[in-house]
């Protein structure tokens, strides 16, 4: 059994800011979708109303609508996840009679960049979740699954809801007769999906901080305990993501006075907790009511088993060859010296670049990679022959950029949080792991 307690150290790296970026802020909501990060929401002096994508691999910030009549209004502390070219926000309003009378539902099609209207499509409509804040959202199988939350006057909430996508219709999993049975009320936990099951930690169970950990099996549909003797402490306001056969939790604290900057991850098969070392001179931030959302094949929550990611055919992609072979670094640290460097899984972009000069460059690398970045592209594959139309290499250039896409290094980007800093652009944080 591994001793969680001995897994390799992280390296911790703020990312420079964009030219445009949005501004800093904490109770928002991102995810990561086909290579770009979402962020809504959220509040600085006052609630956000604003909607923003970033892409990793050419580091820009775009600024997406978010005032047609099917978007949402101002958010705080609502949650956000992807599936099939959707994005599904939910709860996060402030509390007025309006809310009382509809479902908090928001879906936004990536590829049409517009937000749909789904009011109508909600049955039946006297069953669904109201309003709230604080709860978790996980995506699993064909279904967002809903937990907790903090609604208005009544408190923190047990109800754990299920959204199905394809009928777009609710259904109560357990409410409050099952009180016993699993969690109970709490909001401002955290939870993750992995192989059929949803794994819940910590949060808010009234004013008083948890750091009981659960797993809810969606085969026999029942709760469970798992141990935590050595795991993290009580927490809320933390983030959690699936990384490979484990889950990855940062941040959060006892208090929003005394965040922390601990990274710790639970192994799903040694059922064992550890806390992640950082290297020598990589100092993590204190985070609480931040973001977390992973890139690269590894935290893929949609991968049906925890080897099917490296049982892939390094050259194949759906029967076509891949465009690159990656050798992968971040870039060289000072604070490391000759001794510290590190060899990952990366690939190799300028800081700056559009979809044509990005296909262009990875198939013409003929120096060592320019460092502007703490990502750093290094492309090893064989130059293809170009002797298609234009409009052919136009077609083929957008499928290159579906698989760079599919094929980012792994990453946690850590967005945001308090303490924030005022008028200042949104901190974006990236964590490696050595032995990825």
């Amino acid at each position: 059994m591994q001793d969680m307690s001995e897994c390799s150290p992280c390296l911790w790296t703020r990312l420079p800011h964009s030219s445009r970026s949005p501004c800093d802020r904490y109770k928002h909501a991102c995810c990561s979708s086909g290579g770009h990060v979402y962020i809504l929401g959220g509040r600085d002096n006052s609630s956000l109303r604003d909607f923003w994508s970033y892409s990793v691999v050419c580091n820009e910030w775009t600024k997406l609508n978010c005032t047609s009549e099917a978007a949402p209004e101002e958010l705080e502390e609502h949650s956000m996840v992807a599936h099939e070219g959707f994005l599904y926000v939910f709860g996060g309003l402030l509390d007025s009679a309006y809310t009382k009378w509809r479902c908090p539902l928001w879906v936004f099609d990536i590829a049409q960049q517009k937000w749909m209207h789904c009011q109508n499509k909600l049955r039946p409509p006297q069953s669904q979740p109201t309003n709230r804040k604080g709860h978790s959202a996980v995506v699993l199988g064909s279904s967002m699954l809903l937990y907790g939350g903090l609604i208005d006057m009544k408190g923190s909430s047990q109800d754990f809801w299920s959204l199905d996508f394809d009928s777009m219709s609710w259904s109560l999993l357990s409410g409050s007769q099952q009180a016993s049975l699993g969690p109970g009320p709490r909001h401002s936990h955290s939870a993750v999906a992995h192989q059929g099951c949803m794994y819940l930690f910590g949060g808010l169970k009234g004013l008083r901080e948890q750091r009981d950990f659960w797993k809810w099996d969606s085969c026999s549909r029942m709760w469970s305990p798992l141990r935590n003797k050595s795991g993290p402490s009580r927490l809320w306001g933390h983030s959690a993501v699936a990384y490979r056969d484990s889950m990855l939790l940062f941040g959060g604290g006892e208090s929003q006075n005394s965040p922390q900057n601990c990274l710790w991850r639970y192994n799903y098969s040694s059922q064992s907790w550890g806390q992640v070392a950082t290297l020598p001179g990589s100092n993590p931030p204190h985070k609480i009511h931040h973001c977390c959302t992973g890139l690269g094949a590894s935290y893929r929550t949609d991968i049906s088993s925890p080897t099917s990611s490296s049982e892939l055919q390094p050259g194949l992609l759906d029967g076509k060859l891949r465009p690159f072979k990656n050798k992968c670094f971040p870039a060289q640290l000072s604070f490391l010296g000759s001794e510290g460097d590190i060899e990952l899984e990366t690939f190799r972009c300028r800081t700056q670049c559009s979809k044509q000069d990005y296909i262009r460059e990875s198939f013409m690398v003929t120096e060592p990679p320019l460092i502007q970045n703490c990502l750093t592209f290094e492309n090893k594959a064989v130059r293809k022959q170009w002797s298609r139309n234009e409009e052919e290499e136009e077609e083929e250039e957008d499928e290159e950029e579906d698989d760079v896409a599919q094929h980012l290094p792994d990453l946690l980007l850590l967005l945001g949080g308090r303490p924030c800093s005022r008028d200042s652009p949104i901190s974006i944080w990236q964590m490696t792991l050595t032995d990825s």
